[in-house]
Parts: C-alpha cells; structure tokens; sequence
C-alpha cells in the first residue's frame, strides 16, 4: 500500500535562496502520515481519546538528494513496511514531477498518555498492515 499526498511550496518553507529548507521536508512527511491514517478511517485525536495514546517519532533517517523550490508541487509517497508491537516502520519519498529529491525511512511509536511504549490498537496495526513482507527501515543510497 503506497499512499500519496500533494504540497505545495510556500515562501514559509524556503530559506533565503528559495530552496525548501531540510526540516521543510520533515514537515512535508509528517503531514503525508497524518493523512494517510485519515485515508484508513482512523486519526490522531481518536486514538488519543479512544485508545489513550499518540504516535511518535522514535528514529528518522533522511537522505537529501535534491532540491525543492519555491511554488513546486511535491508528492510525498508513503508506505508502511511493518507495524508490530508498539512500532510501524515507514518509508517515504519526496518528488518533485519524477524527480526523487528526499528518501526517508522513519520509525513511529505508539505512546500512552504517561509517555511510555504501549501495543498498537489493533485497528491501526490492521490499517497499517504492509502487503510485501517487513524490512528494516534503513535509507538506501
């Protein structure tokens, strides 16, 4: 399952050259998650109230390939690899046109509300269930 979301460019996300600044595209994949969870039915205020946790960053790695520019219209690709225990592994891809400019493997974790590592809720293990078998959510070069 490969989820795809749009973002544009904004001024907001440029440094002074024009070119997206590197923690832009942190933001641009942390959005591209959040709405791949609305695609499955599920999001983050309802496993907060509902399952009593949120989901975190645990280990993020980036390799920055090229640049993104002003009023560019990027596609941020999005595919679980795994989802186990209190942890779903993602790997993400920044492109602008056919263009790969970032590659991101991140890891995420479901936390209650004290902080501390909690199971996956069975509906967001099952939406998040990868079709191809899990890998280790390394960036490759």
């Amino acid at each position: 399952m490969t989820h795809r979301f749009e973002v544009r460019v904004y001024y907001e996300d440029t440094d002074a050259g024009g070119v997206v600044y590197h923690a832009g595209y942190l933001r641009f994949a942390e959005r591209a998650r959040t709405e791949l969870l609305r695609a499955a039915g599920l999001d983050h205020r309802t496993l907060l109230e509902r399952a009593g946790g949120q989901l975190v960053v645990r280990r993020l790695e980036a390799d920055f390939l090229a640049p993104a520019r002003l009023d560019e219209l990027l596609s941020v690709e999005t595919r679980p690899l795994a989802a186990t225990g209190a942890r779903v592994l993602f790997e993400q891809a920044i492109r602008s046109g056919e263009t790969l400019l970032v590659r991101l493997a991140v890891e995420i974790a479901f936390v209650g509300r004290d902080g501390r590592p909690r199971r996956l809720p069975e509906a967001l293990r099952r939406a998040l269930a990868p079709s191809a078998p899990a890998r280790p959510a390394r960036v490759r070069p």
